[in-house]
């Protein structure tokens, strides 16, 4: 329950609220453990669901449904200390409507791709919008986590608070592993006061041009919270002190974009439903991917880096250090010249549904170093031995 609604509501309601919403959560919690143990029994594994907003991202899911979406609710929210925590069951859209109750948002701006999304879904998947390169990711923000191994034991890791950092690490871990190393259940997650007022300011710049001047721009004290080129348009958007926006405006020139013009656009980067996106959709149902849809690549390289996606259709978001390309080459030239520059290459969608690509295309994700993988690999024996959860959702 958030602090704000207890403080509405009548302490006989709050209280009866609680119990029926914590005697839910413990039945969906035994169920949970029930399947978990079955699994490991019989060795078939389990595909963990939320609200299926991101079914499509990594290799392609198999096992048998385990349904996140009933062990749900908002367990505590301290405004004053910046923490929530939420069972992983919790729906996104009501976590950021108790946080802006309080003039309060998760900071890396997550993605939902649909209304069912799930904060579990959220952190299993990693994924972060505009303001990523300038606050951080979501693992930054992970300061604790309750999870349910393959053998059905509840493990807590982290704190509630930033002082209390004992098994952050692990929790951070879980961050972006897809649901690979254990049942997430319960997290909490260090939030941030809204900007006390925005900006975006657009700017009419071929490629090379704007890449060089947002690093510029990087090595200044701006308050910059997001970025994106597209078709010969630099748009900035700036957050923070009335004060500090203003300098900044008067310093960098530019185009003032109207406010909710603005609040629109970054939401079409997050969720993906900006043009540029157009011929690779994100799917509206888990199976529904167009006939036509073209793949999708996520290339991270240092922010310097010159224009790279010659005669593809691209975007360039953080800094320049996130390049979106819609193209058919092939993955292996694809991942050869992201590696070429220091970076790694992600087929982030439609990977299956493209025409003439080589094998290696139904690799999502770049293979890892060995000794990476190494490490990856003792994690997964620690935690699912059994490898029952989401099983080669993150490498085949």
């Amino acid at each position: 329950m958030s602090q704000a609604f207890q403080a509405t509501t009548p302490a006989s309601s709050v209280s009866t609220c609680a119990d029926s919403e914590a005697s839910a959560a413990a039945q969906a919690l035994a169920g949970i453990r029930e399947r978990v143990l079955a699994a490991t029994a019989s060795g078939v594994p389990l595909d963990i669901q939320g609200g299926n907003t991101k079914r499509w991202y990594g290799e392609t899911p198999m096992g048998e449904p385990l349904d996140m979406r009933a062990y749900r609710g908002i367990v505590s929210y301290d405004p004053a200390e910046l923490v929530i925590t939420a069972r992983a069951g919790t729906p996104l859209a009501e976590i950021e409507a108790a946080l802006a109750e309080r003039g309060q948002i998760l900071p890396f701006e997550p993605p939902h791709f649909g209304p069912g999304a799930t904060l579990g879904g959220c952190i299993a998947a990693g994924l972060a919008g505009p303001r990523r390169p300038h606050v951080g990711a979501p693992r930054d923000f992970v300061l604790g986590a309750v999870v349910m191994n393959g053998q059905g034991q509840v493990l807590h890791f982290g704190g509630q608070v930033m002082k209390n950092v004992a098994g952050y690490d692990v929790s951070r871990v879980l961050a972006g592993a897809l649901g690979t190393l254990g049942v997430l259940l319960k997290l909490s997650i260090k939030v941030l006061p809204c900007p006390v007022a925005e900006a975006t300011l657009r700017f009419e710049l071929p490629q090379a041009q704007a890449i060089d001047q947002l690093n510029r721009w990087g090595g200044q004290p701006l308050p910059l919270m997001g970025s994106a080129w597209h078709d010969g348009v630099l748009s900035v958007r700036l957050g923070g002190a009335a004060a500090a926006i203003d300098a900044a405006r008067a310093a960098m020139g530019g185009r003032h974009v109207d406010a909710i013009e603005a609040h629109d656009f970054w939401v079409s980067l997050r969720e993906q439903t900006h043009a540029f996106f157009a011929a690779a959709p994100v799917p509206v149902a888990p199976a529904d991917v167009a006939g036509d849809a073209q793949p999708l690549w996520r290339l991270s390289v240092p922010p310097t880096t010159p224009p790279l996606a010659h005669g593809d259709e691209h975007l360039i978001e953080w800094g320049g250090a996130q390049r979106w390309w819609i193209t058919r080459r092939s993955a292996s030239e694809i991942r050869a010249i992201a590696a070429a520059v220091g970076g790694h290459a992600t087929l982030f969608r439609h990977g299956r549904r493209a025409t003439g690509m080589s094998t290696d295309a139904e690799r999502v994700f770049t293979p890892q170093p060995a000794a990476l993988r190494a490490i990856g690999e003792r994690l997964q024996q620690a935690f699912d031995p059994s490898r029952i959860f989401n099983r080669h959702r993150l490498y085949r």
